[in-house]
């Protein structure tokens, strides 16, 4: 068992590694071309890979599932996360973007009462209470430097909670392999469909960087940056792949924390591709919502662990 949570460890923090690599290419072709495109891209190249990881796991069958709309519906919640994530990047430097996501955890909680039926205690409330006090740090929301783009990341982290409360819900019957193709799918879907709404409009120009990488026409990429873009898909899904692989052989309860790796990294590559130096308020920030997320799977996994201990009895 140890071995198994060293590993599922190991498995989790580099998946969050390789994941934090699709985040710094996206930022860098944020400036040239269009959000849908590059969704659309990096899914076409995922696709066939998650076929594969699909026929490998369950079978080619299990895509016809029962459980169509509920995964579609999950699916859609996603692509909104994802898009309104991606949209952050041209305005807010790297860390920013990434640290505000972070309050995934904290959303989850608060999210789980009304969803799940799951009530929390008051040192999980105070936890998220702590974490969105590190959100109010970040945003200055008192301060000229206040840039929208921040609810972006908010409005991505809130969405990503909520469809990973659904995920749980549709864990006990379909495969993770499964969702993660739907998901797959209505990427390639909804970025085309996004990509010609916006052009039967004659919507193709915006002022703000964030809503100008949604708007901008799609162009021919040059070779380089359609080689990163095609990255995307293998990373997204080397990223799963390892992702799943540490759910599946550790704990939940013990790899969850090690999400929190993520935040090393954004800053990291603020720093080397984009010049990005983090403010202090942003370290602080960051600093406040980690730990707030940390206590709050602290305290959940303790209760946990005494319901489960007195259900045993």
């Amino acid at each position: 068992m140890r071995n198994n949570t060293v590993r599922g460890i190991f498995y989790l923090a580099l998946g969050v590694f390789v994941f934090s690599l699709q985040d710094a290419i996206i930022k860098k072709v944020s400036g040239s071309y269009a959000l849908t495109e590059v969704v659309f891209i990096r899914s076409v190249v995922a696709m066939p890979i998650l076929l594969a990881m699909v026929q490998r796991e369950v079978g080619w069958r299990a895509i016809f599932s029962p459980q169509l709309w509920p995964m579609a519906m999950r699916a859609a919640i996603l692509y909104l996360s994802y898009i309104a994530y991606y949209m952050a990047f041209p305005a807010l430097p790297l860390a920013d973007a990434v640290a505000l996501y972070f309050t995934v955890p904290l959303f989850v909680t608060a999210l789980a009462g009304p969803f799940l039926h799951e009530p929390s205690d008051r040192r999980v409330w105070l936890a998220v209470l702590v974490g969105f006090a590190g959100v109010m740090v970040m945003l200055q929301p008192s301060r000229r430097i206040f840039e929208p783009a921040a609810l972006l990341s908010l409005l991505a982290a809130a969405t990503y909670g909520l469809s990973m409360l659904m995920a749980r819900k549709l864990g006990t019957s379909e495969s993770a392999t499964v969702m993660v193709f739907y998901q797959n799918v209505m990427f390639f879907s909804g970025s085309m469909a996004t990509a010609l709404a916006l052009w039967g409009l004659g919507i193709v120009h915006a002022a703000h960087p964030s809503l100008s990488f949604l708007v901008r026409p799609w162009v021919w990429p040059a070779a380089y940056d359609a080689l990163l873009m095609c990255t995307c898909g293998i990373v997204s899904t080397a990223g799963m792949m390892l992702l799943t692989s540490a759910y599946h052989v550790a704990k939940a309860s013990v790899v969850t924390p090690f999400e929190y790796t993520g935040i090393m990294w954004a800053p990291l590559w603020g720093f080397l591709f984009f010049d990005e130096i983090p403010r202090l308020t942003t370290l602080a920030g960051a600093a406040l919502i980690v730990g707030a997320g940390l206590v709050a799977l602290h305290t959940t996994r303790t209760k946990n662990m005494t319901v489960q201990s007195t259900t045993n009895r």
